[in-house]
């Protein structure tokens, strides 16, 4: 039998996103963005992402269609995000894929973001990913992941406390006036400056920290450091800011990586989510891995941030698993566990 044709709908934030592919084969990755509409409110508005996915969803699918060179009757499975996020954008990819599953008869996945995001990297290995200890980094969400099978055990190791690392990034972009979304605009400014110009603190990092929560993370501090930083030296180098500010978020981020991977046991290191296309998080994650003799992946930017890819790649595997698809009636979960990797 032929690998099966799963189509992918990702609608949890604003980026209306359709991929497809057969087997472990990416035959379409078609993002429709809204960033542009909520840039002058400097963050993403509900509201609006909701109503940008109504418009995009048709001829977001008929692109990936027109790409992957495939009908509709093509089709032999169907994945969607049903959460965590917006609730009204995931509503809107959750209600385009059950109309297709029905008018397609065609079995439909409800699979968890997080869990998605790590699937992406099936799409570029041959051999499999489990288990692995996953960094989960995006606007959202910033998380540690022991992840035992993609398709039925995953475990929490830790979490941020309070702020994302993209969170961070856009909020501290903001007050340097550099635009959203932040992550992009620091790790280019960031390239000309001097990491080591200002020593800005690192969470959860004192020896009770790592007794404690050595895997949790906190970045409302540092963001704070930076903030007071900037109001008390109006003469800031912008680039050495940037530069210093990314060096303590990517420092901790890695630091607690290696830490887990060296407390499981577990040699290898999948880094995903929007902030994995970080340009320094990459070469210095390459550079910690090597040391410690963990084997590392990383999705190529363009499959870091939300996408459709992604969400067809964990159907994919769903189906290759022999995993129960998803009733046809379900509800979006905004605050979906990452544990619930499918809706069944």
């Amino acid at each position: 039998m032929s690998a099966p044709i799963v189509l992918g709908i990702e609608t949890s934030c604003d980026e209306t996103a359709v991929g497809i592919v057969r087997g472990r084969t990416l035959l379409a990755n078609v993002i429709a963005s809204s960033v542009e509409e909520h840039a002058r409110f400097g963050g993403v508005v509900p509201e609006i992402a909701s109503r940008a996915h109504l418009e995009a969803m048709q001829p977001t699918i008929e692109k990936a269609l027109t790409d992957s060179k495939l009908s509709l009757k093509d089709i032999d499975a169907v994945a969607v995000t049903a959460g965590p996020g917006l609730v009204g954008a995931l509503l809107v990819g959750v209600s385009a894929a059950t109309g297709l599953a029905l008018g397609l008869d065609k079995p439909i996945y409800a699979v968890n973001h997080l869990a998605a995001h790590i699937s992406v990297d099936f799409l570029t290995h041959d051999k499999p990913l489990d288990p692995t200890i996953a960094l989960l980094v995006s606007g959202g969400h910033s998380s540690l992941l022991q992840v035992e099978d993609i398709t039925s055990s995953i475990i929490k190791l830790g979490a941020t406390m309070d702020d994302a690392a993209g969170e961070a990034f856009d909020k501290i972009a903001r007050v340097m006036k550099l635009g959203f979304p932040g992550g992009p605009a620091i790790d280019l400014l960031a390239q000309s400056g001097d990491a080591q110009a200002i020593d800005f603190p690192r969470g959860l990092t004192t020896s009770n920290d790592w007794q404690t929560r050595p895997f949790d993370f906190s970045f409302s501090g540092v963001k704070t450091a930076v903030a007071r930083y900037l109001e008390a030296t109006p003469d800031y180098a912008k680039a050495n800011v940037a530069a210093s500010f990314q060096e303590a978020i990517v420092d901790v981020l890695l630091l607690k990586s290696v830490a887990a991977c060296k407390a499981t046991g577990i040699d290898s290191l999948v880094i995903a989510g929007g902030v994995a296309a970080n340009s320094r998080l990459r070469a210095l994650a390459t550079q910690r891995c090597d040391k410690a003799g963990i084997r590392l992946r990383i999705p190529s930017p363009g499959l870091c941030t939300d996408n459709g890819a992604m969400v067809a790649a964990l159907g994919s595997l769903m189906v290759a698993a022999n995993r129960a698809p998803s009733p046809i009636a379900f509800d979006a979960d905004s605050s979906l566990p990452v544990g619930v990797i499918s809706l069944s």
